[in-house]
C-alpha cells in the first residue's frame, strides 16, 4: 500500500498523495485528479495533504475511501465547499487574509441564493457567525461585493478554487495550537457536505467544523 507523502508521485512505489491513493483504491488510472471525486473537493484534499505535517498526514489515510464516488457537476457543490472552507478559516486567519476570505463567504452565499432562486444578501447561520468575528473585514467585504458581479463560470473556475486555497493557507499560517487538526476537521466536514449534497446522505459528525476561537491580536 502506498505511503502518504507530499506532492505528486510517478507510481505507488514512490508513495502517494491523498488523491493518488484515492485513484488507486478506486481502481482508476494512477492520478491525483481522479474522476471519482469532485474536482474542488479533490483540490482541498491535495492541499490538506501537502500542508499537513508527516505525523498528522499518516492519520488522513482512513479518510481516503470516503472521498471516492463523490463526483458531481452541480455548482451547488462548489458553492458549499467554498463556503465551508471560507467560514472555517475566516475566524482564525491573520488580519491580512480576512478581507479575501470574507469576500469568498459572500460570493458563495450569493451563488447559492442565485441557484436556489432565493433573495440576494441572505447569510447562513455559519456565515453570520464567521463574519461577526471579523466585523471590520466583513464590512469591507460587503462594500466590495456590492460592486462586484460574478458569473457561474467565473465562480467555478476562479472564485471557488481561490476560496479553498485561501482557507488552507489561512489555517496553516494562523496563530492556533494545532492547524493540522483544523485542516483534518475541515476535510472531514467537506466530505460529509458532499455526501449529503451528492447522495442525499445525512451529514455525520463532524458535519459542522467546530468553531475555533480567534487568536489574540497583538
Amino acid at each position: 500500500m502506498p505511503v502518504l507523502s507530499r506532492g505528486r508521485h510517478r507510481n505507488p512505489k514512490r508513495g502517494a498523495c491523498f488523491m493518488e491513493l484515492a485513484s488507486y483504491l478506486a481502481g482508476e488510472r494512477w492520478s491525483d485528479h481522479p474522476a471519482c471525486t469532485h474536482p474542488l473537493l479533490a483540490a482541498l484534499a491535495r492541499l490538506v495533504n501537502d500542508n499537513t505535517g508527516d505525523e498528522s498526514r499518516a492519520q488522513l489515510v482512513n479518510l481516503v475511501p470516503s472521498i471516492i464516488d463523490l463526483a458531481s457537476d452541480d455548482l451547488r457543490v462548489d458553492a458549499h465547499l467554498a463556503l465551508r472552507c471560507a467560514t472555517t478559516a475566516l475566524p482564525v486567519a491573520a488580519a491580512e487574509r480576512q478581507l479575501a476570505l470574507a469576500v469568498s463567504v459572500l460570493a458563495a452565499e450569493e451563488m447559492l441564493a442565485r441557484l436556489d432562486g432565493a433573495p440576494s444578501g441572505r447569510l447562513s447561520e455559519r456565515s453570520r457567525h464567521a463574519m461577526e468575528q471579523v466585523p471590520h473585514a466583513a464590512e469591507q467585504a460587503r462594500r466590495f461585493s456590492r460592486a462586484a458581479k460574478i458569473t457561474e463560470k467565473g465562480f467555478r473556475r476562479y472564485a471557488a478554487p481561490n476560496a479553498v486555497q485561501l482557507a488552507v493557507v489561512g489555517i496553516v499560517q494562523a496563530c492556533i495550537p494545532d492547524p493540522d487538526k483544523l485542516l483534518r476537521e475541515l476535510l472531514e466536514s467537506a466530505i460529509e457536505d458532499c455526501k449529503a449534497l451528492i447522495h442525499g446522505t445525512p451529514a455525520e459528525t463532524p458535519a459542522e467544523t467546530p468553531a475555533v476561537p480567534a487568536p489574540a491580536r497583538i
